[in-house]
């Protein structure tokens, strides 16, 4: 009798779990359907350049949206609940990954000067500035109730940036410098906010205060390099892997399945360990794109590039098209505590700060990195019409905004409380306007301000007769004066052209050190 009963409760547990699953395949099938509907639009559109693919699945994502809060009689607008994990784990890996495989390294660490001043001073700054504005601002228009953690949040949040509408626009080969800032700030801006989101959230009003200011950018400093660190030798390991087994006699598919192995299982140690995911896995695409790309065959090397693109622009339609859903969920609107005008005076306070806080650190920030370059070729310069570019790419909020906000106000895609309903509204008015307003605007604003898109692209860089610098500084197979003499020069050169000859030295110790232990082409060959 007991042992039927426990097989009556197995059966009942499996047709249970059977049900539960049957009832994901209906919403999955239909969400896969509308996917591959923003693909087909999106190709039919592909010859308006005002339209790219994060405006199309908005747009799709708001039709679709409406059909089901129709069908469901005003009770939900979504075919899937949204889960903050979903992103972090599965979503937000192929995106960062891709982006680190495919940026162009010459033009991404000939730039790493002014790309890591936008990239990090820049968002501590914007942060800064975002959640001082909301801090005084929000109690001032209604809205009462969050801490002091919450709305230096909030700073993290909103000062996550989304470069593709700009970036589909440009053209790498006409405009190198502009593009190479734009999506290395785009990438960069991306994994500090989560890294700093990640620690002002311990942040209590208890603990505010100097040493509390301290700590975070000691957390900081923490996980970026120690992310970075874990990030790098998961790419050193593939490349050498790679180089020393020769995957590619027997299968190419072995080659692939490893890089893509690697670079996930660098993100969840990272994770794991607490650190930052998204750095780890961005610097270990740019470590496999600079060794490990050059050691596999040919085949796996055009597989590589269209297989990680193709997850990374997947990984970001479904979060776009999400977006465009969740903004007519009619609970959340419901739930918020603030009147109509209320609302609209929060969603313009975020917009006018997102807006002040950038303006606050590109034009400086563009000024100290033209006078660290002071030395180069003119072409290396970030003119006036180039940081209203950079300015205005970085207005755009995207999907690393939307999974932060789902994290900080939400459980499992769910919230009961009416301030943090308001939050996740407001992060979706905020992606939404800025990405469909200032999407829209970005083509005309770009060829108002490039025309010709050549006064970007300057004469071509010439070496300098200094640059035939050599490595180490001092040999101990030459005289004292003849040592004295060459450090004079290169200390010379360093303080000429700091950005540039630190650069120099790293391709010589690449090209001695490196490339023979990992692979890779020579830094003259590389794009």
């Amino acid at each position: 009798m007991e042992q039927q009963l426990t097989n009556t409760t197995f059966y009942s547990d499996v047709a249970i779990n059977l049900t539960t699953t049957h009832r994901q395949v209906v919403p999955i099938t239909l969400f896969v359907a509308v996917l591959c509907l923003c693909l087909v639009i999106g190709h039919l559109l592909d010859e308006n350049r005002w339209v790219n693919e994060s405006i199309t699945a908005i747009i799709i994502g708001c039709v679709v949206g409406t059909i089901i809060l129709c069908i469901s009689k005003w009770k939900s607008s979504q075919l899937l609940r949204f889960d903050e994990e979903l992103f972090f784990i599965y979503l937000l890996p192929p995106i960062i990954f891709n982006a680190g495989f495919s940026v162009k390294k010459k033009q991404f660490f000939h730039n790493f000067f002014p790309i890591m001043l936008f990239g990090v001073t820049g968002v501590f700054i914007s942060t800064s500035i975002v959640a001082a504005g909301c801090w005084w601002l929000f109690p001032k228009l209604g809205l009462n109730g969050l801490t002091i953690s919450e709305y230096l949040s909030i700073g993290t949040i909103f000062s996550s940036t989304d470069t593709v509408c700009t970036l589909q626009v440009l053209h790498q080969d006409e405009t190198p410098l502009l593009y190479s800032l734009v999506f290395g700030e785009g990438v960069v801006n991306d994994a500090t906010s989560v890294v700093l989101f990640n620690a002002v959230r311990k942040i209590t009003a208890n603990t505010l205060g100097v040493k509390a200011a301290l700590r975070i950018v000691l957390d900081f400093l923490y996980l970026f390099f120690t992310s970075t660190v874990l990030g790098v030798t998961a790419g050193l390991l593939a490349s050498y892997i790679l180089r020393g087994l020769g995957f590619g006699r027997h299968s190419s598919v072995r080659e692939i399945s490893l890089m893509i192995l690697i670079a996930y299982l660098s993100y969840m140690l990272a994770e794991l360990f607490e650190l930052s995911g998204i750095l780890t896995v961005f610097f270990a695409g740019v470590l496999m794109s600079h060794y490990a790309w050059h050691n596999v065959t040919e085949s796996s090397r055009i597989t590589t590039r269209h297989a990680f693109a193709a997850m990374s622009f997947i990984a970001e339609t479904f979060i776009f098209l999400y977006v465009g859903m969740d903004a007519l969920d009619y609970e959340k609107w419901r739930m918020s505590i603030l009147s109509f005008w209320t609302s609209i005076g929060i969603y313009s306070t975020v917009m006018m700060l997102i807006l002040v806080g950038r303006a606050a650190f590109v034009f400086p920030l563009s000024a100290f990195a033209n006078y660290m370059h002071r030395g180069d070729d003119p072409s290396s310069k970030i003119t006036g019409q180039h940081q209203v570019v950079i300015w205005w790419a970085g207005l755009m909020r995207g999907a690393v905004s939307v999974a932060l906000a789902f994290k900080q106000f939400t459980l499992s895609g769910v919230t009961l409380d009416p301030i943090n309903a308001t939050m996740i509204t407001a992060t979706t008015v905020i992606v939404l306007f800025s990405t469909v307003v200032f999407g829209f605007l970005t083509n005309p604003l770009i060829r108002y301000l490039l025309p010709s898109n050549a006064s970007n692209t300057g004469p071509s860089r010439t070496p300098s007769p200094k640059e035939d610098i050599t490595l180490p500084l001092l040999s101990f197979d030459e005289s004292a004066s003849e040592n004295l003499s060459r450090a004079k020069e290169n200390i010379s050169m360093l303080m000429e052209r700091p950005v540039y000859t630190i650069h120099s030295y790293w391709r010589r110790f690449d090209d001695t050190y490196m490339r023979p232990i990992f692979g890779g082409a020579r830094s003259n060959d590389l794009s």
